[in-house]
């Protein structure tokens, strides 16, 4: 194979890059921006992405599509943080790990620059407009109820009429007590003030305080006997204490922090956000990153931290991350800007409640990015977004409602296992998933292409008997045997151009070349390879097509691994019978099949017990116990 080497132009571009730092951005041929990075060295950073050495595979696929580099001299490493993170949120490259929703998120804005302050969500924040605002959120339905408990607690203005005190009448919300009614001057300016600042003080996390207020306040009602009052004060108090339930102390009583961790799962990651005021647990928040396939722990928390808190209203004073970043001292500079010059510090915590919180975080990612991937497993408009997609780039005659894909798991030659996984209208259909224990090969090395001779064979030859033999089928199995009579609409390798090869060989074999679409998928590149085609497909980078081979894919691979450790787990068991004197094939297959496959509850049976099996007389049971150590 010829060592890689750059093309002329871009080699070109390597050879007269500053040394400064600076922000590099990678075109592909179209001219769109594919990739956006930051370097303390430019010069040094581009150029390793160009290296014959670097066989990471997001580099790969970074070269193999860059034929562009364009660069910012920033100054300083600070600026370059900065414009890095502005690119990124405005050309949204394809190879940047992403915030996966485009859209803003909700915050809470309370109008403390109005004379008679309102409360609303909003997905635009003005730094300079004199307004306080919470959040990011992740649901807009979540802000909501924020504000309906607040509001009950704390009433409040929703109209827009100029508030004077000489109304002639309010509205329905006064009569709800859901505001104070100002308007009709029921209520002065201070008193809804302060009824605002009580609000304020609870989504900073003071609703401890909060409480005590409200209580010394319905104390002094109850005994300057305005009962009427007390009693608005008594139902605000137990709206606060539930939210103050809500806000558990997590942490100590002046902790100040956001708490990062996050789960990662093929191409998605879901950040999970702790905020933590004042030791209280004021908000838990989950976002979800693509294009996080092939980044460390590292590159992942980083492109979190510029991309979140790029727009966020609340800063805290201490952010607490489950992995060391490389540019923590740029960052807390950053971040130390944003908050007004307030120290800002990045702690990687090793033990005690910090840690804690951390791995619970961690945790609830995990729970999160399941449910997550659950969902959009199900997501019907996305499925047919995907089938569709898929269709339009293989040109296939009909949407591939049914694709199997087929994939080989081996160590060294070794227990190889090839898996068949089935996808039906784009979701998975486990219960016709298959796996094929590889015996051609077992003494001839590891030999992929012909491995997955052995399997497409199997499979397609159990169609053609399926198909001659309709009735041959013993009448329990017919569901089973269905599995082998349905052609795939989409048959994908998990491979390149050589496994592709083999599969049109095997199709044409049975005479299935026009009737069973093939296309190899090369994990590389994400490309896909079609017979007689030159050139790959690829699917967009972000494109429900791509997401969806990407998973049939994983989920084939994720299958071979656990057929491929099963078959290992078992060939262990039947080695350590196979020394037994007196034991062979059968006895042993009898064994494993009346104890489950488990050696240990072979190894701690009785005399009795292993008697009990067909075939094993007392001497052989015996030879057991003594073989195993029972």
């Amino acid at each position: 194979m010829a060592e890689y080497a750059p093309l002329p132009h871009i080699q070109d571009i390597l050879n007269n890059l500053p040394t400064g730092p600076g922000v590099y951005q990678m075109f592909d041929p179209t001219g769109t921006i594919i990739y956006v990075g930051k370097a303390k060295n430019l010069r040094n950073r581009v150029r390793s992405y160009f290296q014959p050495s670097n066989l990471d595979p997001k580099v790969l696929r970074i070269r193999h599509d860059a034929a562009d580099i364009q660069f910012i001299l920033t100054g300083d490493e600070l600026k370059a943080l900065i414009t890095e993170a502005e690119l990124i949120r405005v050309h949204k490259p394809r190879y940047n790990i992403l915030l996966k929703d485009d859209k803003h998120y909700p915050y809470i804005r309370v109008r403390t620059g109005d004379p008679f302050p309102t409360v609303e969500m909003t997905r635009r924040i003005d730094r300079h407009d004199g307004h306080r605002y919470f959040g990011p959120f992740t649901s807009a339905g979540g802000v909501r109820e924020t504000l309906d408990v607040l509001r009950r607690a704390f009433p409040y203005l929703t109209c827009d009429r100029e508030i004077t005190g000489h109304d002639p009448r309010a509205c329905l919300y006064y009569d709800i007590k859901l505001c104070g009614g100002p308007c009709i001057g029921a209520q002065t300016q201070a008193e809804y003030r302060e009824n605002i600042n009580g609000l304020i003080r609870v989504l900073d996390g003071h609703a401890d305080s909060v409480l005590s207020d409200l209580r010394q306040r319905m104390d002094e009602a109850a005994e300057s006997l305005d009962f009427e009052r007390a009693a608005i004060l008594r139902d605000r108090l137990r709206v606060v204490a539930q939210i103050s339930s809500r806000q558990r102390l997590v942490s100590d009583v002046n902790a100040d922090q956001d708490v990062i961790a996050f789960a990662q799962e093929g191409s998605d990651a879901c950040v999970q956000m702790f905020l933590i005021r004042n030791g209280r647990l004021v908000g838990s928040e989950y976002f979800v990153l693509e294009g996080t396939e092939d980044e460390n722990a590292q590159e992942i928390v980083e492109n979190f931290l510029t991309q979140f808190y790029e727009e966020a209203s609340d800063i805290p004073r201490e952010v607490v991350l489950p992995h060391e970043v490389e540019e923590a001292r740029i960052i807390e500079q950053w971040l130390r800007d944003k908050r007004g010059g307030k120290k800002v510090k990045l702690t990687v915590p090793q033990r005690g409640n910090k840690h804690e919180l951390v791995e619970l975080a961690t945790q609830t990612a995990t729970e999160k990015l399941n449910i997550l991937r659950s969902q959009w497993a199900t997501d019907t408009v996305k499925q047919e977004t995907a089938l569709r997609e898929i269709q339009e780039a293989l040109k296939l005659p009909k949407p591939p409602n049914r694709i199997e894909c087929f994939d080989i798991s081996t160590t060294q030659g070794t227990a190889i296992v090839a898996s068949r996984v089935v996808f039906v209208q784009g979701v998975p259909r486990k219960s016709e998933y298959r796996r094929f224990n590889i015996n051609t090969v077992m003494h001839e090395g590891s030999d992929d292409y012909q491995s997955m001779r052995e399997a497409l064979t199997r499979r397609f030859r159990r169609y053609v008997d399926a198909i001659e033999n309709p009735t041959a089928t013993a009448p329990g199995k017919a569901d089973r045997e269905e599995t082998w009579r349905l052609l795939p609409d989409l048959l994908i390798i998990d491979g390149g151009k050589g496994q592709l090869g083999v599969a049109v060989e095997v199709l044409a074999a049975f005479g299935l070349t026009e009737r069973v679409p093939v296309t190899g998928l090369a994990k590389q590149f994400e490309e896909l390879y079609l017979p007689e085609r030159t050139t790959p497909v690829v699917l967009p980078r972000r494109s429900e097509g791509l997401y969806l081979v990407q998973r049939v894919r994983d989920e084939a691979h994720r299958f071979a691994i656990t057929s491929h450790r099963a078959r290992r787990t078992k060939a262990g068991l039947a080695s350590q019978l196979e020394v037994v004197p007196g034991i062979g094939p059968a006895r042993r297959k009898a064994l494993l099949r009346a104890f489950n496959k488990d050696i240990e509850a072979i190894r701690q049976a009785s005399i009795e017990q292993l008697v009990a099996v067909p075939g094993i007389t007392r001497e052989i049971a015996e030879n057991i116990k003594a073989a195993l150590g029972g």
